[in-house]
């Protein structure tokens, strides 16, 4: 998948104009791509048009026009972008109660490390998770996480193919599995190459 540069995005002007449909159109293609696991973790697939709507949304929050500034968004968020031969996703633990979550954030040391995607017919894969930066202590996790799952060329056919999906965490107190619908299962088939 294409890397954006600055000829992908709008102007802040332009922007303004089309940010309403823009946004709808965004939001219709993230359903798909938004996986829960269980009642408290969900991941989020990140793609161009993912990481477009987030450049977007930040140079017109942070009013960037430069071409410097612009450079730099481009620089944070393209990493996000699948590759053709992996998914990306933002990961959140997610429990509205900020005592409760402060709670499990303490149980759920790892728990990135033991969320996995599984080709059917494959073994499992478990991600490279937050290659940006460290977000755990030995005291807690993070509430988001940033996940790269590396598929083998095999996979990668299967899934083409039509290969069903899975994905789960095993963890010491988190486990749950889910498998994708045909709608989410096409929105990450079309991510790989």
């Amino acid at each position: 998948m294409d890397k954006l540069t600055r000829a992908d995005l709008m102007s802040l002007e332009q922007y303004s104009v089309e940010r309403k449909a823009f946004r709808e159109k965004v939001i219709m293609h993230k359903a798909a791509r938004k996986v829960h696991i269980g009642p408290n973790a969900t991941l989020y697939f990140e793609d161009r048009l993912t990481m477009q709507y987030q450049i977007q949304e930040m140079l017109r929050i942070e009013k960037i026009f430069e071409a410097a500034g612009i450079e730099e968004e481009l620089e944070a968020y393209n990493p996000l972008i699948p590759d053709g031969s992996n998914w990306k996703a933002t990961f959140m633990v997610e429990f509205p109660d900020e005592e409760e979550r402060k709670v499990w954030l303490s149980k759920l040391i790892g728990i990135e490390r033991q969320t996995w995607v599984q080709v059917m017919g494959f073994d499992k894969v478990y991600p490279i998770a937050n290659e940006d930066l460290e977000r755990e202590t030995e005291e807690k996790t993070s509430s988001v996480h940033f996940l790269r799952f590396e598929l083998t060329p095999i996979m990668v056919a299967a899934v083409k193919e039509g290969a069903a999906i899975q994905m789960g965490i095993e963890h010491l107190h988190y486990a749950h599995t889910v498998t994708l619908g045909e709608a989410s299962r096409a929105s990450l088939a079309a991510d790989l190459a």
